[in-house]
């Protein structure tokens, strides 16, 4: 599908701050980045959080250097800019393409009242300025051109037609909207609701789109309480959102530092059962729209050193059309982090699972019960049968021994 697909991969998918809790690390620590490509090999970049240094490492892993991208004549990309926060301009420094003369990049974004003129050009090189960074801007030889714009606006670049509007968070953000032949991408993050002008804004980017990228950082408590103007979202109002807007798919972003990823799993969770196709945006994940539909892919999972092993367990959990199902599996290996199971049902991306592991017949012993969550689903060569992989999400419980 990616080869005649538009496709959105998550670099970075935190909020306000990077971080690197041990419970975070499955959805990942780094700050706001999204990289859209089409199909005719147009290249954006959403924001410029810590997560652009992991999509210039990936360049690098891929093409052996820094600077091929479209063909031999090095990177060309459109960086589009939702506002000034640090979270969402601290990856500029290290994003190695920056420094190679071969590449292009043109950024956007608006003027802000504090800066005025040429914001966005003050933005980029006072991340060099001395003393906060011992480079100075002169070093960045990339081909930089700037374009300041403003809500409302709408241009084309190549095959793809870009919208904007103005969000309702302190010191102003830009929702932005792409139509590509394959698909259209809303990328909406820092919004808080509550203000009709944005909420009437918002919901003319999104109305109909494939995929709706949208700021849940809080829980709904937690937005008409102790976080009421801080300028973020929950993910109640993005299911809102995407009901009254008839969007295909719904992406949870920018993910509180504070939330731990069984927090973000139990916002998951909730969003689904008011609309189903919700996801989790988790670094490395894709989303790919093509002809043929829409292709989420989660980012692999196997952190710790596996063992083979076969053995049976009983899973339980909900299909990918949202029907429940249990069924004796077999355990193909393990680790302390998941495993990899054989299944006939074909579980969701992201949904969990309840995996009974049968323990030893020792006197006293019972069945090991897990909760997981399914990070992979792969046909296996018999048509009904599927490898799944999952990943556990807590501590294991005994089952009371069995009659």
């Amino acid at each position: 599908m990616t080869q005649n697909a538009t496709k959105v991969t998550f670099w970075g998918v935190r909020g306000s701050t990077p971080t690197v809790e041990r419970d975070s690390w499955r959805y990942g620590g780094n700050t706001s980045c999204v990289e859209l490509t089409t199909a005719g090999g147009g290249r954006f970049i959403f924001d410029c959080g810590t997560g652009l240094r992991m999509l210039g490492n990936h360049l690098r892993a891929v093409n052996g250097r820094w600077t091929k991208w479209r063909g031999d004549g090095g990177i060309e990309a459109h960086v589009l800019v939702t506002h000034y926060h640090w979270d969402h301009i601290q990856g500029i420094p290290f994003f190695h393409p920056f420094f190679e003369p071969q590449n292009r990049f043109h950024f956007y974004s608006f003027e802000s009242k504090y800066l005025g003129r040429n914001s966005l050009r003050q933005v980029l090189e006072a991340q060099l300025a001395k003393p906060y960074f011992p480079v100075d801007v002169g070093t960045m030889a990339a081909t930089r051109t700037f374009r300041e714009i403003t809500g409302g606006d709408q241009w084309d670049i190549e095959e793809t037609h870009i919208r904007t509007v103005f969000l309702n968070h302190p010191q102003g953000c830009l929702g932005y909207r792409l139509d590509t032949p394959t698909g259209s991408v809303v990328y909406a993050t820092d919004n808080e609701p509550g203000a009709p002008e944005f909420d009437d804004n918002l919901r003319q980017l999104a109305q109909g789109a494939n995929v709706l990228i949208y700021d849940a950082q809080y829980s709904p408590e937690q937005l008409a309480s102790t976080r009421k103007g801080w300028g973020h979202s929950c993910w109640l109002e993005g299911v809102k959102i995407a009901c009254e807007t008839k969007v295909k798919n719904l992406v949870l972003f920018h993910h509180d530092p504070d939330s731990s990823s069984t927090t973000v799993d139990g916002f998951l969770s909730a969003a689904r059962q008011e609309f189903p196709a919700t996801w989790a945006a988790m670094e490395g994940m894709s989303i790919s729209l093509g002809t043929n539909g829409t292709e989420v892919v989660l980012p692999e999972a196997r952190l710790g050193q596996r063992r083979r092993l076969c053995f049976l367990a009983t899973v339980s959990g909900r299909t990918e059309d949202g029907m429940p199902f249990e069924e004796k599996a077999t355990v193909r290996d393990i680790s302390v982090q998941g495993a990899y199971l054989w299944l006939h049902h074909r579980p969701r991306l992201q949904s969990e699972l309840r995996v009974v592991i049968d323990g030893p017949q020792q006197a006293g012993a019972g069945a090991l019960a897990l909760r997981a969550t399914v990070t992979h689903c792969e046909a296996r060569r018999s048509k009904d049968q599927n490898g799944v992989g999952v990943f556990f999400i807590e501590d294991a419980e005994p089952e009371p021994p069995r009659d």
